[in-house]
């Protein structure tokens, strides 16, 4: 039998999105066969203490949320062995699920848990060069710069745009935008490489911003960050050649975007920046940005989903492959 789940809501998430959903996706968990145990969230702190405590419990913390809760119950969960984490998807940007297969529809998306099988995830982590406190841990993509503006500005915009406020946080931050001075290290001490940019990211995975895939090559458990540089370009170039591809990813192929593959990368710029993750801020340059390989276990779906998110092949595949047999759909979900 699967572990009881401890589903963890943030009422809050996608404008109220996650708050309305939670007795729907709670019922149909329950007919999949699968004991539920629903908790709401007062904030990201209070998250992190009851992944801690459900884990602790031999349960599997399933989040109802957007990206920032689901980054924040990663890293803590890290430092539960055998902890086992599943992502619905609740909030406004949910990337994180986008790139593990997951169904849009978090009703939808319940059958996953109740016939996927967890495996291991990197994580990323920031830690601030001025700190001695260890990195908080994430699961998308940490970038800084002129994404510092457009985040800020996305937290701030009205809940009724939804996937959309990303683009918009974009496009208000593109009017004041100046460009900065950046310097990356690689595996430091190591390569150094100065540019006039507009951004710097740092993935763990392929995609963030609802949907824009700014790191096409990133793999979840390679232990290795994915460095993506946006080189400073006239603002027009910006607007009607490099942002339309981000969301196909193509935009790695301009002159303007470098891409550096690491385990650790350190960044300063000439002016103070915050570093944003999952949507969050989570620390000031100058930073150290590492990677964390196996850090937390996540549930991907059944073998004949969107797989291209891991290097290694799915230990359900294997399984299922070395018995010889198709795997087993999960019973269709039942309309509330």
């Amino acid at each position: 039998m699967p572990a009881p789940i401890c589903l963890i809501v943030n009422p809050s998430a996608g404008g109220g999105r996650a708050g309305r959903l939670a007795p729907s996706v709670e019922g149909a968990l329950r007919r999949h066969g699968l004991k539920v145990r629903r908790v709401d969230t007062r904030d990201l702190d209070h998250a992190r203490a009851l992944g801690v405590e459900a884990a602790r419990a031999g349960e599997t913390v399933v989040a109802l949320s957007g990206d920032g809760m689901v980054g924040a119950l990663a890293d803590s969960l890290r430092a539960v062995p055998g902890a086992v984490l599943g992502v619905l998807p609740g909030g406004r940007g949910n990337d994180l699920a986008r790139v593990l297969g997951i169904d849009e529809d978090a009703v939808r998306a319940c059958a996953a848990l109740a016939g996927a099988a967890p495996r291991p995830m990197d994580v990323g982590t920031v830690a601030e060069l001025s700190s001695d406190e260890p990195g908080r841990a994430f699961v998308g993509i940490a970038s800084v710069g002129f994404d510092s503006e457009a985040n800020r500005i996305a937290n701030e915009a009205p809940a009724w745009l939804g996937g959309l406020v990303y683009a918009y946080g974009a496009l208000r931050a593109l009017l004041a935008w100046r460009p900065a001075r950046f310097e990356v290290e690689l595996d430091p001490p190591g390569e150094r490489h100065s540019f006039t940019a507009y951004s710097i990211g740092a993935a763990n995975s392929k995609a963030y911003g609802g949907g824009m895939r700014a790191a096409p090559g990133a793999m979840l458990d390679d232990g290795l960050l994915e460095i993506m540089v946006l080189e400073s370009v006239g603002k027009l170039r910006f607007l009607t050649r490099i942002f339309p591809k981000v969301f196909a990813g193509t935009h790695v192929a301009e002159p303007c975007v470098k891409v550096f593959r690491a385990r650790e990368v350190t960044i300063r710029a000439d002016r103070p920046f915050t570093m944003y993750a999952d949507g969050d801020p989570i620390g000031e340059l100058p930073v150290r940005v590492s990677a964390v390989q196996g850090a937390v276990s996540v549930i991907v779906p059944v073998p004949g989903s969107p797989d291209s998110a891991f290097a290694a092949s799915s230990p359900l595949s294997a399984s299922v492959e070395s018995a010889g047999v198709a795997p087993v759909a999960a019973e269709p979900t039942v309309p509330d």
